[in-house]
């Protein structure tokens, strides 16, 4: 039996850092509608709204950015899906 430092195999733990809101960093009050190449960053290329996790925004301001983002989609500023098939 051998015996390894490092953990290897599915359970292998990468060193975690903390993901920063981006609108906290700039101190939004409110995300709008209008600023499409703002809401484009935290979509999909199908379309769909990135998660939290994923974005690294804080609970406050992926709200604000799904309340945004569904808006836009509203006023045919973003599409509902990326094109037919």
């Amino acid at each position: 039996m051998i015996k390894r430092n490092k953990p290897t195999g599915p359970r292998e733990r990468r060193p975690s850092y903390r993901k920063v809101c981006k609108f906290c960093m700039e101190k939004a009050e409110d995300i709008n509608y209008r600023d499409d190449k703002k809401l484009r960053h935290f979509m999909t290329e199908r379309g769909k709204i990135v998660p939290r996790r994923v974005s690294g925004n804080c609970a406050r301001h992926q709200r604000l950015l799904s309340v945004a983002i569904k808006r836009a989609r509203h006023l045919a500023l973003l599409p509902f899906i990326s094109e037919h098939r």
